[in-house]
């Protein structure tokens, strides 16, 4: 299986020439007690057997300077492709997303919170945001989208809206699986299921999540590939926000998915990504 991984993140050693300026003013603690540069992400990837990722630019340490993200997946074309953030309700946005292109940049990535903010999803549906993903669409770039259940239905409106730009719900847009099955406190995500340009993060988040109350990995993850299909899931690390070596996290992800089909799993660690980053086929 060629293993591909959604969402890790990098952060230089270097700050004279990658300074950083967090969104929302707040630096986050793991990119201070965790940071990974790109050639530390690649020797863990080599030692959990990892062939490629998308490497998704930290917003809580450098904004929407893309810099970083870019200049290192730059160094290792043939297994990475950078992600980046943009201020989406910025006047000159098309502009700002082609040039970022220009330079590299296979997708985007909205924050609307989380390790240093409370979810706010009103940038969403601001209408000037609308240009962004105008100009998505016209590049067929893919957008991931970080908020909770809270910003579910301006999500929905979004991939109604822009059928044609495919949308990548990070996270698996955090769902409360407590209860267990059959998870009606997650039914908001499920509701979701009948957008076919919505895919779906799988991360440390939910596998940890699984292991907690009534809910388990057994009776939770078939209910998602019912919903949804192997085919619009997608494993992300959230390597080095999340603790742990690679490895580790992988193995987790593994040992969570086990009660998957063979088919199933090779879509969800490998064949979706490539579909949504074409450059990782």
């Amino acid at each position: 299986m060629n293993l591909i991984d959604i969402h890790p993140h990098i952060i230089s050693d270097d700050e004279k020439r990658y300074p950083p300026a967090p969104l929302f003013g707040k630096r986050s603690d793991w990119s201070q007690e965790r940071p990974c540069t790109v050639q530390t992400l690649i020797a863990a990837m080599d030692a959990a057997g990892v062939a490629k990722a998308a490497v998704v630019h930290s917003s809580t340490t450098y904004g929407f300077d893309n810099s970083y993200v870019v200049d290192g997946c730059a160094q290792y074309p043939d297994r990475l492709v950078a992600v980046g953030s943009v201020d989406v309700l910025a006047d000159d946005v098309p502009q700002v997303i082609k040039a970022w292109a220009d330079k590299g940049l296979a997708g985007l990535r909205i924050f609307t919170g989380g390790s240093t903010k409370d979810f706010d999803p009103s940038e969403l549906d601001n209408p000037k945001s609308f240009k962004a993903w105008e100009m998505l669409a016209e590049l067929r770039l893919p957008m991931c989208i970080q908020t909770g259940p809270i910003g579910l239905p301006q999500v929905r409106m979004l991939a109604e809206k822009f059928p044609n730009v495919k949308i990548i719900l990070d996270h698996l847009g955090r769902p409360d699986v407590l209860d267990g099955a059959p998870y009606a406190a997650a039914q908001s995500l499920f509701d979701m299921a009948d957008l076919p340009n919505l895919h779906m993060k799988l991360t440390p988040r939910i596998f940890g999540d699984v292991k907690k109350g009534s809910a388990s990995a057994e009776t939770f993850f078939p209910r998602v590939v019912e919903a949804f299909g192997a085919q619009r899931l997608a494993w992300g690390s959230n390597f080095p926000t999340s603790p742990g070596a690679l490895s580790e996290i992988l193995a987790e992800a593994q040992a969570g998915l086990a009660c998957l089909s063979a088919d199933d799993r090779e879509w969800i660690f490998g064949k979706t990504a490539a579909t949504l980053y074409p450059r990782l086929a």
